[in-house]
């Protein structure tokens, strides 16, 4: 038996969805999206003071980082979510379930394909010649591709979902979906497209 089948004996997150065969589609992302198998999203930040190390955590643990930044509207880290772990943990385990529900595919799955099509290609920088200010178009480095998808994803549950009537948990189900579809409708999709199109004016 393998070192890889000893430490990561079949897995479920949460006991209920299988990562080992979800694959990444996208040739870019293939390195910097982990899916290593665990039972609960927490790695307790060992990752941190490493360069790169976000690109070893798990892809479902980053999208629960993101949504502890829920907080006020215009706030990133204050409010009600500012710092709770555990409840942005519940609200994506919920979140998932709602997915499954009405797609009858594996939500992790349905979260990749939603970070391939949410993450831009194309950004724009500012150069500076004899005091003008010109913009540039670049090319975005797989990592950072990953962290706009995952941005843009909990900017959009943070936006539909304040003062709304819907909880959060059917709003980051339906975002999934939506972004996973390459829906238009979809906040991260949108999103992506505009940074895109920017860019391209800007070549």
């Amino acid at each position: 038996m393998s070192r890889q089948a000893l430490e990561y004996p079949n897995l479920l997150l949460w006991g209920r969805w299988d990562i080992s065969g979800v694959k990444v589609e996208d040739p870019g992302l293939q390195t910097v999206l982990s899916l290593k198998p665990m039972l609960v999203p927490h790695s307790g930040g060992r990752h941190e003071h490493r360069r790169f190390g976000k690109t070893k955590v798990n892809v479902v643990e980053r999208l629960v980082n993101q949504m502890t930044h829920f907080g006020k509207k215009y706030a990133k880290n204050t409010g009600r979510m500012g710092g709770k772990k555990q409840k942005a943990m519940n609200v994506v385990k919920t979140a998932f379930a709602i997915v499954e529900l009405k797609t009858g595919q594996n939500p992790v799955q349905q979260l990749v394909r939603a970070i391939e099509n949410s993450s831009p290609n194309e950004d724009t920088t500012r150069l500076t010649y004899g005091g003008v200010v010109y913009h540039q178009s670049v090319d975005i480095s797989p990592v950072r591709r990953v962290d706009l998808a995952l941005r843009f994803i909990s900017e959009g549950v943070r936006t539909a979902s304040f003062g709304s009537q819907r909880t959060i948990e059917e709003v980051l189900a339906d975002e999934i979906i939506q972004a996973a579809a390459g829906d238009a409708n979809s906040y991260a999709v949108k999103k992506k497209n505009e940074q895109e199109r920017v860019a391209m004016a800007s070549r």
